[in-house]
């Protein structure tokens, strides 16, 4: 939102505001995307599950450790809400703040999606994006997002004053209490922050608000994860469909997103290993 300049303006404004930035986390000691490895895991791999989640709902679904996984455009333009935990801790999640902070505001391949503290490792990698070209767009756009938190009834509450059960914190909600018999309540303090398959999103330029366009995404589109550890994961069709017109709406058009599994060709995984937690010993000092 605006914010009203100050009654009187500092006479070294503008010195201040020319400081030249600085990436607050250099990634160059980060292991390397190693192309050549994945490329030649995944050549030859073999479908051995499919999982299709139904418009406005949410299905969970497991890839053990050295194997992949695609969300895949399934009926029509779509973007799904992904939850990635460990599948023997789901204390071990997905943590989108931290990956934006190694990465960008939009992850694509190569780039890794990083588990909370304290394990600090990468979850899984991105290994094909077939939107990739898609880069920036005029209005500052990317795909694929690691801003948006993900729809959910307790906002709409606060905005509208209505309930509404289908958005995706619900759908995850749904999805995980059903797969690990938990209770609702149980189930949701798991549920956290998303990415955003296939959603287009930035920020405005004049009130660097938090925006939202139709998805490119098309017939054949699909992004491509390697699981890093062993995963459980959860993907909600988000009500808002392609997210062009509205984030949560019975309005919208909704269609099913799809799930593949593959396992990667014999012996392609020679040498490879699990990752390993953060080596920090968690004395803070103390």
């Amino acid at each position: 939102m605006p914010i009203s300049p100050p009654e009187t303006i500092p006479a070294d404004a503008a010195k201040r505001r020319a400081i030249k930035p600085v990436i607050c986390y250099p990634v160059q000691t980060l292991p390397a995307y190693d192309a050549a490895f994945y490329e030649n895991a995944r050549a030859g791999m073999s479908l051995i599950d499919t999982v299709i989640v139904p418009p406005r709902d949410a299905r969970c679904f497991t890839v053990p450790a050295g194997h992949f996984f695609r969300i895949a455009y399934q009926d029509g333009p779509q973007v799904g809400d992904l939850n990635l935990w460990n599948s023997k801790d789901l204390t071990e999640k997905f943590f989108s703040g931290k990956t934006r902070a190694l990465h960008a505001t939009h992850v694509t391949t190569g780039d890794r999606l990083w588990s909370n503290l304290p394990s600090l490792r990468p979850l899984a990698t991105i290994t094909h994006d077939t939107l990739a070209w898609y880069g920036w767009d005029e209005y500052g756009g990317g795909v694929h997002d690691v801003i948006g938190t993900r729809c959910d009834p307790y906002t709409n509450y606060l905005l509208s004053g209505e309930d509404y059960h289908y958005c995706c914190h619900s759908n995850l909600t749904r999805a995980l209490a059903e797969e690990k018999n938990l209770s609702l309540k149980d189930a949701e303090q798991y549920v956290h922050d998303v990415l955003n398959v296939f959603m287009c999103t930035g920020f405005t330029k004049d009130t660097h608000q938090y925006f939202m366009k139709a998805s490119p995404v098309r017939a054949g589109d699909f992004l491509e994860f390697f699981a890093e550890i062993d995963l459980l994961g959860a993907l909600s069709t988000c009500p808002g469909g392609d997210c062009g017109s509205s984030h949560s709406s019975e309005d919208a058009a909704c269609y099913p997103l799809r799930i593949e599994i593959y396992k990667p060709k014999d012996a392609s995984l020679a040498g490879w290993e699990p990752a390993k937690q953060s080596g920090y010993d968690q004395s803070h000092g103390a």
